[in-house]
């Protein structure tokens, strides 16, 4: 065989393309890009406003509608929230989580019945506030929760007394004193309940603690509410057959409104799912900061709405108090470092965009003027400021 030939076949052999493997297997399903979701704005700022209306709605409700029966209206919230639970698990993937947790007989009567005793108390207490104290107080008292549930922690042998948080704990006891004695309508009767719901709250927060330590108990807020409320429902409402029902008649309901009623359980049911949200989509710090946001918009809002008088004096105890909780929930070296944070963010924001940041100067400068002038209306224009009551349909009524 010839040379020539040779080369021939054997270029015949190499050009003779081999078989390759695909680079994509059509089998396989290719994956889903992921879901659109709010911005976390959108979860701030609907928990904010529904926890405010469940705030502002109980107020209207117990005291200024005059339906008088705390203990009926937290019955009624709890029962809604019973039955929507029980939907919602059966209907949507919201309460999943409750097949997570080993539910038993025995923990069920060890566990969850004397913490749903103490959120029981807790809604009275806090409910039969509504009927003694403004809401501005009230959100005042409820800066010292914090300290209760450190109370309640170092009390339970939960964690080791800590002198440093003690001393940091006691500037919003302080903080809370001083508003305190500021307050012109301060009704004993009234401050005792409150500090009473403030002290079953901090007990049933760290009695669930406890109970979440954990890991097969550990629940959110909706599956939690699942358990507690049927239990809730039966204890306030076995309390209400005694207390308040022999003295209920239709008129106190048909006074308030049925569909009034109705819409309030609403609120107060979704005020707990958009909890879950909110913490999923952000975090219980953050939560814990909007929190603080929300009590100032409340006690602004006591003022707008009912004309609630807030002295200097509480202006100014309220605000160490409200320091002293900020400090103790993050920290002077998270505080130092979210601060350098926004004011680099505020130093890009005016490099980028200098005429907008200009604009928002002047309108908080505006805003906190306007503020300032029109709470101190009442006192050197009473008839205008009754004038404008009269327009708005008597909407920001005195207390009765």
């Amino acid at each position: 065989m010839s040379s020539s030939e040779e080369k021939v076949r054997t270029s015949g052999e190499v050009s003779r393309p081999e078989p390759t493997l695909p680079t994509v297997n059509p089998a396989v399903d290719k994956p889903e890009p992921p879901k659109p979701t709010f911005h976390p704005a959108v979860y701030v700022t609907s928990w904010i406003a529904l926890s405010s209306s469940v705030i502002l709605f109980n107020k209207h409700i117990l005291d200024y509608a005059q339906f008088r029966f705390p203990i009926i209206l937290t019955t009624w919230h709890l029962a809604f929230a019973t039955f929507m639970t029980q939907v919602l698990a059966r209907t949507t993937t919201l309460l999943d989580g409750r097949k997570t947790v080993k539910m038993t007989g025995r923990v069920y009567l060890r566990a969850i019945v004397p913490i749903g005793l103490f959120f029981s108390l807790s809604l009275i207490c806090g409910n039969v506030t509504y009927l003694y104290l403004s809401v501005a107080f009230i959100q005042m008292l409820k800066a010292t929760t914090p300290v209760a549930v450190l109370l309640a922690t170092w009390g339970m042998g939960m964690a080791p007394v800590n002198l440093k948080v003690l001393t940091n704990v006691s500037v919003i006891v302080f903080g809370v004193i001083i508003a305190s004695f500021g307050e012109i309508k301060f009704v004993f009767i009234g401050f005792l309940f409150q500090i009473a719901g403030i002290i079953f709250e901090a007990t049933r927060l760290v009695m669930v603690q406890r109970l979440l330590s954990s890991a097969e108990y550990k629940m959110d807020p909706l599956v939690s509410l699942y358990y507690f409320a049927p239990v809730c429902a039966v204890m306030n409402g076995v309390t209400a057959l005694f207390l308040e029902v022999p003295t209920l008649t239709m008129d106190h309901i048909y006074n308030v409104g049925v569909w009034t009623l109705l819409a309030n359980a609403m609120v107060a049911f979704m005020l707990n799912v958009s909890v879950v949200f909110l913490i999923g989509k952000t975090s219980s710090l953050v939560m814990t900061l909007c929190g603080v946001l929300k009590d100032i918009l409340l006690v602004v809002a006591s003022m707008v709405i009912w004309n609630t008088p807030v002295t200097a004096l509480q202006f100014f105890g309220y605000s160490i108090a409200l320091i002293g909780l900020v400090y103790y929930k993050l920290g002077g070296d998270k505080i130092k470092e979210y601060t350098s944070q926004a004011n680099r963010a505020w130093a890009e924001y005016g490099a980028t965009h200098p005429a907008q940041r200009r604009f928002v100067i002047i309108g908080a400068a505006l805003l906190s003027f306007f503020l300032l002038v029109g709470s101190m209306a009442p006192s050197y224009a009473p008839d205008s400021v009754a004038n404008v009551k009269g327009m708005l349909g008597g909407a920001s009524t005195g207390n009765a």
